[in-house]
């Protein structure tokens, strides 16, 4: 097994390694699977296997270790001549994703993390839709906790996965219908202009950059149905499976403005005009915000925020520029409202209920109930 140890930066290097790696097939798209590891040896064979087990033949398996403590090497090891090992040192996500595209030679690209893994028909259903001018294709993802029950899927079914020239949404709303990093098959064209991603501002959640550039460069092809599995299990970066952790809201908002401003430079560049309001469209990323100030006023990452602010603002964006049904829409609504105005022993169990999908009743009915029952009481009292 060739073992390919990079120091972090030496991505120029690896890329002179292509001449040694074994020849493929050049009657099929060649298809590189990415996955990106750190400390989730329990996870690993799963992502590995999948990634092998592809029904598309003309694939190739990087797994790039980011410096685990755990066992994750032995395993990576065991699969000798399979797989195209990258052992590096610890620079998160970033480094990773560098790191396994510069020896990649695919033309299509899919970054796996570990700790997810793909169903057997995901690379010949990505190369089925594949066309010139695809930038991406993307697909849903089956949630499951760490013993593969099903939760729902991500992005969720009520949730549009976007296509086409999905730039301009991302210019009118701030976001747009896209799964986590394992539900993506990018064109190694269109990553060869954008990468490596900055390692110091993305070292987590290095998917975030390239799904905010990569519309800009091609179409979006979206495929509904899931044809990989996102695994949540305690440890993830923003899931939220075991209790609310304030910590990742106020993650999660940074990371959002970081992606705003990435649109912003790249429709600068591009001469496309961009809303002073932008981040004031995206209803998800004021769904954090204002939990995160009404949770955590201390360390709340944008200061000019108050609540009434952000009901006012996340009541006119659902309203204004979500796609979702009006139900929904109108139980986002109360639950701005709620959240913002309600006092703190009333918004913490909201709040849970919205964004722990394991504390939600599959049925609405019974929080409209709530909201009507709670405020009845407030009137009568009045």
């Amino acid at each position: 097994m060739q073992v390919i140890t990079p120091m972090v930066g030496e991505l120029e290097d690896l890329r002179l390694l292509h001449e040694k790696l074994p020849e493929v097939s050049t009657d099929k798209l060649l298809l590189s699977i990415i996955v990106n590891n750190y400390n989730y040896s329990q996870f690993l064979r799963e992502a590995i296997d999948s990634a092998l087990n592809q029904t598309y033949l003309n694939i190739e398996v990087i797994v790039v270790d980011d410096g685990s403590t755990d066992n994750s090497r032995e395993i990576i090891a065991g699969y000798e001549n399979r797989i195209i090992p990258v052992l590096k040192e610890n620079g998160g996500q970033a480094s990773a994703f560098n790191a396994g595209f510069a020896v990649s030679r695919g033309k299509i690209v899919i970054f796996l993390d570990a700790d997810d893994y793909l169903f057997p028909h995901t690379a010949e259903q990505v190369v089925a839709v594949w066309n010139p001018g695809v930038a991406k294709v993307q697909y849903r993802l089956q949630v499951i906790d760490a013993l593969r029950t099903p939760l729902g899927f991500q992005p969720p079914c009520d949730r549009p996965l976007e296509s086409g020239e999905v730039w301009r949404i991302l210019l009118k709303k701030g976001r747009y219908g896209s799964p986590v990093t394992s539900g993506n098959g990018f064109s190694r064209a269109v990553l060869a202009q954008i990468l490596p991603v900055p390692e110091t501002e993305f070292r987590i959640s290095a998917d975030g950059y390239l799904a905010t550039l990569v519309p800009f460069y091609g179409q979006v092809v979206s495929i509904e149905q899931a044809l990989g599995a996102y695994r949540l299990h305690g440890s993830n970066l923003w899931a939220v499976t075991n209790g609310l952790e304030v910590e990742k809201l106020r993650k999660s908002v940074l990371h959002d403005l970081q992606k705003y401003e990435l649109i912003r430079c790249k429709a600068s560049e591009l001469e496309y005009t961009v809303p002073k309001d932008l981040s004031l469209r995206d209803e998800l990323h004021l769904r954090n915000r204002i939990a995160s100030l009404r949770l955590n006023p201390q360390n709340h990452p944008v200061a000019s925020d108050s609540s009434l602010g952000l009901v006012h603002k996340g009541v006119l964006a659902i309203w204004q520029y979500s796609d979702l049904q009006w139900k929904k829409r109108l139980l986002l609504s109360i639950w701005f409202i709620w959240v913002g105005l309600m006092p703190l022993r009333m918004v913490r169990p909201a709040i849970n209920w919205l964004l722990i999908p394991e504390s939600r009743p599959k049925s609405f009915d019974w929080m409209f109930d709530l909201f009507r029952k709670t405020f009845a009481i407030r009137k009568l009292s009045s």
